[in-house]
């Protein structure tokens, strides 16, 4: 499909205006220069830059633009000539004021579906593990059935994506009732909705919840949207928001062998103010002496945030049963249980890490093959239908 562009200069070619496809964007020449895609300008293998961009002169301008049916052509002042996809130019998209990065859906307790996935096809194929990774991005969790009741079951599917984060309790560890806890996960009361590990640096991206039995009565699972928390709390209180997006808290967590800390706001922006993190647990939180006023206003604030995340109106419940397991994104969901009796039989579940990094790497990854498989079976079916 064809784009219409029209091309204009300003402030001495320092500015390059494109109206296309409906829209106009304004590019600064240095930051065209820098992005330039071509070979001389990025290594073709990595993406990486081959040129100092802070060597660049900051009176370089574009000499001439023009633009065709799909490509923008640029001459720079010091000489480089490239081109660029007019589609790759509007895809690269300034900030929008949105709460939520694009993709994202919030949801609340009238999620109709859960987002769910198969282990075996999941393991098995690309197109089904791309699906389940695209559920996990869009709605923060997503649920698997047919997992192995193996102690580590789970195992085969990280591996899939990313290797498994291995903390001070070691990789896969038990998530069940035991004498002398080290942990109150591993006691049989309710969890308050909370987020893992918001005292390690980093903290964990996802957490794979994998369920071996679960006859106790009770022990059934919560969860919230922190990022809609969020954005509800924005709404109804700004001044709160405001509190908990820019005074930071501490994190600690101590037993005989380990001392962990950290720190960060309950709400956390990205730079372009949309929500990028959401940390809260009551049980390892510990904010520093400021002054009254300003810990009356937080306090004030963190309530306000905790009758959120806490309303029944935000919460989704659900009870995993042998061979379910959970994965949820650390940095927006906020899960909790209720409180169980182990004379109702046993709960046993088995949990672990797999960090961000690779886990947004392996989803784009497969997006970008399965975009190109599709490309490349268009003609094959165009022809297929002419033949």
């Amino acid at each position: 499909m064809s784009i219409s562009a029209d091309v204009e200069l300003q402030d001495e070619g320092r500015r390059l205006i494109l109206h296309a496809a409906g829209q106009r964007r304004e590019f600064a020449a240095l930051w065209l220069r820098e992005r330039a895609p071509d070979a001389t300008t990025l290594d073709t293998r990595t993406g990486q830059r081959l040129i100092e961009a802070a060597q660049l002169p900051l009176t370089l301008h574009v000499e001439s633009a023009s633009s065709d049916a799909q490509t923008l052509h640029v001459r720079f002042s010091d000489g480089h000539v490239t081109t660029y996809a007019l589609d790759d130019l509007l895809a690269d998209t300034a900030p929008d004021n949105a709460d939520v990065a694009p993709g994202l859906s919030l949801w609340d307790a009238d999620l109709k579906t859960l987002p769910q996935a198969r282990f075996d096809a999941a393991l098995e194929d690309d197109d089904s593990l791309l699906a389940m990774l695209e559920a996990l991005h869009r709605y923060g969790f997503v649920k698997v059935s047919g997992v192995p009741c193996e102690e580590d079951g789970m195992q085969p599917l990280i591996d899939r994506i990313g290797p498994l984060r291995r903390t001070n309790w070691g990789g896969i560890a038990d998530v069940k009732s035991v004498a002398d806890a080290y942990d109150l996960t591993m006691t049989q009361r309710g969890l308050e909705p909370h987020t893992d590990n918001p005292y390690r640096d980093p903290i964990p991206g996802y957490i794979w919840l994998h369920c071996l039995s679960n006859a106790a009565a009770g022990g059934d699972s919560t969860l919230t949207d922190g990022f809609r928390a969020a954005q509800r709390l924005k709404a109804e209180a700004p001044e709160d928001f405001d509190c908990l997006t820019r005074l930071s808290t501490q994190f600690r967590y101590t037993d005989a062998t380990t001392d962990l800390a950290s720190e960060g706001p309950l709400i956390e922006l990205d730079s372009q103010g949309r929500l990028a993190r959401v940390r809260y647990s009551n049980r390892t939180e510990r904010i520093a002496a400021h002054d009254a006023a300003l810990l009356e206003r937080y306090y004030a604030a963190r309530q306000r945030f905790y009758r959120l995340i806490t309303d029944e109106a935000l919460t989704v419940h659900l009870k995993l049963g042998p061979g379910d397991m959970l994965i949820m994104d650390n940095y927006r969901l906020l899960h909790g249980r209720t409180a169980y009796q182990l004379e109702g039989g046993v709960r046993h579940l088995r949990q672990g890490y797999v960090d961000r990094d690779s886990t947004a790497s392996r989803r784009r990854v497969l997006a970008a093959q399965h975009a190109g498989s599709a490309q490349d079976a268009a003609p094959r079916s165009a022809q297929g239908a002419n033949a």
